[in-house]
């Protein structure tokens, strides 16, 4: 299977020019033949935000939100899955730092993700996630979702290998430089394969990092991207890997665990 992570630079508050980058970037990597392709955090909004007036502006419902609409449907025509970042308003108004998760015809919207651990003045803006962590089968393979800062807490990554994900996809907007280095040592410890899509550029002072990685389970590093320039990344990976826990015939690295050592 090939799959591929966006690196992009997003405009802030101009969701058209970026559905258009998105398209662009996707259209290439389909090309390639990923199948599945990763897009950053807040792809379609930009991240730099002053107001919460601001974030309403461009946050949409999932999924009858132009973002999700629009992404089904390149989805369904390039006939890959896309997960993507999104800023989400609900029903009552409330706003979540999102991801959707969508696919080619037979498909269309699969599900969202919420963003658990808010980062930095996110908070001023966002509710945080509350539908947990959440696997996607996707048929001939389960994809976990987790977003940016979510990766700081290495319960995120073990949550989603103990539901089952094979593939975690991790949209991103970093500006610390630890993650391209800290994702592979996630994918080695679950034992799955990991696509970390950053953005790049500079907005209102606060600069992104690009290092866009996928990541093997055994540590890997099968693509990493530049620090300024928007591209993307396909890789084929070997899904018999991230199936197979045990790292010799005595150690299986999740019959092994002792959670009732653990502090909660």
């Amino acid at each position: 299977m090939r799959v591929a992570y966006v690196q992009m630079e997003p405009k802030l508050l101009e969701p058209e020019k970026n559905y258009s980058k998105a398209e662009r970037l996707i259209k290439e990597a389909a090309k390639e033949g990923a199948k599945l392709v990763v897009l950053p955090e807040l792809f379609d909004t930009g991240y730099n935000f002053e107001s919460r007036d601001e974030v309403e502006s461009v946050a949409g419902q999932i999924p009858d939100g132009e973002t999700t609409e629009f992404l089904v449907e390149l989805a369904r025509d390039l006939e890959v899955f896309i997960v993507a970042g999104t800023a989400e308003k609900d029903e009552k108004g409330r706003l979540y730092n999102s991801a959707v998760i969508v696919g080619p015809i037979g498909w269309g919207y699969i599900g969202k993700y919420r963003k658990v651990h808010l980062f930095y003045r996110e908070k001023l803006f966002f509710e945080s996630g509350n539908l947990g962590f959440h696997v996607f089968n996707i048929g001939i393979v389960k994809v976990g979702v987790m977003i940016c800062f979510d990766w700081f807490f290495p319960e995120s990554a073990r949550t989603l290998a103990l539901k089952g994900a094979e593939i975690i996809a991790h949209p991103s907007n970093l500006v610390m430089p630890y993650a391209p280095r800290a994702m592979p040592i996630r994918a080695l410890e679950n034992r799955v394969y990991t696509i970390t899509a950053n953005r790049i550029g500079e907005e209102r002072g606060l600069r992104f990092i690009g290092k866009s990685t996928i990541a093997s389970p055994k540590a890997e590093v099968l693509a990493v991207g530049s620090e300024d320039m928007e591209e993307i990344g396909v890789v084929e990976i070997d899904l018999n890997l991230t199936r197979d826990k045990r790292l010799n015939e005595l150690n299986d690295i999740f019959k092994d665990r002792r959670p009732e050592f653990y502090l909660l």
